[in-house]
């Protein structure tokens, strides 16, 4: 068996707000344990509010946990910090949800490729062009539209743009946070296969977060189900979507309209 890429044990994460009496909290993640295995696909699935983004952030370090530990190749992901932090951010990448909201809207096409190039001080100028052309041609946009800005763009489009600025510090992982949920049906798949193609051709591996079961049993081999910031089944695509364990992981297949091929009696 290969070492896990990434590996989390007891992950929790409250959120507080207000004071005295208005004091509230919110206990977004608890006590999540996570396996990636490199170059698979592991879905994080569950309904709105259930912790699966916040738990993609805290493996990011962009939210820090109150408790639990992460290992990213072996290393303590959670006590990194400064440029060793930085280092091991290039191989961990992230694709957001909303694809207009994710871009400088005064940036062209190749310079929102090309910017974590320049954010980690890698290659002059004319080398940068050149690779974010070649990004760009291998998601779908022509190189001939990388001086166009991001209100020229569709939605589908503009998000294969933010598939090319995650690839291009080449890394391992990629934390991808409901990324066609903000798109047309018909544009979805190709975006799916998009991301299935890239994972065959560099080895990437995803935590695909989404609310939709049929979009994670597409592109999943491994999928966990969250609720109320608990993980209540993990396994892979076919235990789960065909002999699922937890009533919960039942109740979403049945309300999705997928047959969960588990015993009713």
């Amino acid at each position: 068996m290969p070492e896990p890429l990434l590996e989390a044990r007891g992950l929790s994460k409250t959120f507080r707000s207000g004071r005295g009496s208005g004091r509230r909290e919110v206990r977004a993640v608890q006590d999540v344990d996570l396996v990636i295995e490199p170059g698979q696909t592991h879905g994080l699935v569950g309904e709105s509010g259930s912790g699966k983004s916040t738990t993609g952030r805290i493996l990011l370090r962009l939210v820090e946990p109150d408790a639990g530990a992460a290992t990213f190749r072996g290393q303590d992901l959670l006590a990194l910090s400064g440029p060793e932090l930085r280092e091991m951010r290039r191989h961990m990448q992230l694709i957001y949800q909303d694809p207009y909201s994710s871009v400088d809207p005064r940036f062209r096409a190749r310079d929102i490729v090309a910017e974590p190039w320049v954010i980690h001080g890698l290659y002059d100028k004319p080398e940068r062009r050149r690779r974010a052309d070649e990004l760009l041609e291998r998601v779908g946009i022509g190189p001939a539209l990388g001086d166009r800005r991001p209100s020229s763009f569709s939605g589908g489009q503009l998000q294969r743009i933010g598939i090319a600025r995650a690839l291009a510090l080449e890394p391992e992982l990629i934390i991808c946070d409901e990324p066609v949920s903000a798109l047309d049906v018909s544009v979805q798949g190709q975006i799916l296969n998009l991301l299935m193609d890239l994972q065959a051709e560099r080895g990437i591996s995803y935590l695909f977060i989404a609310h939709d079961l049929a979009v994670v049993r597409h592109i999943s081999q491994r999928v966990s189900v969250m609720r109320d910031g608990r993980i209540v089944e993990s396994g892979t695509r076919d235990e789960i979507f065909e002999r699922p364990r937890h009533e919960y992981t039942r109740a979403l297949l049945s309300a999705m309209g997928e047959g969960s091929g588990a015993d009713d009696g």
